[in-house]
């Protein structure tokens, strides 16, 4: 009677029995999921960051006041193709790339001053 309870324990049980596998079938939808989300939370924003930044850079012009991302500080004085010609003190004029520009400062903003957002 032992081993009659024995052989249903070992083959009647879901717990003896193996447990299915699990394919590529069902592995998809779990990936294609976390890939979603990383989209939504990491790739569409930066894209959106990126787009955003390269429209205020194709948006300088003369006049504006810069800040490049080696913390330099001037006034656009001559707007090209692929650079800018920046006042950055009293007779001191240099030509730096479109890409090195960080932040457009608005009319009266100053350096130190961030958006609260």
């Amino acid at each position: 009677m032992n081993h009659e309870l024995l052989s249903l324990f070992l083959t009647g049980s879901p717990l003896a029995q193996a447990a299915p596998g699990g394919g590529l079938g069902s592995m998809m939808p779990m990936m294609l999921i976390i890939f979603g989300i990383m989209y939504f939370m990491l790739i569409r924003p930066q894209q959106r960051r990126e787009k955003e930044r390269r429209a205020m850079v194709d948006a300088v012009k003369s006049g504006d006041r810069v800040i490049f991302s080696g913390g330099i500080l001037g006034t656009v004085t001559n707007v090209k193709d692929s650079t800018l010609m920046v006042k950055i003190a009293d007779n001191v004029k240099i030509e730096v790339a479109r890409g090195s520009v960080s932040k457009v400062l608005e009319k009266g903003e100053k350096v130190g001053e961030e958006d609260a957002a």
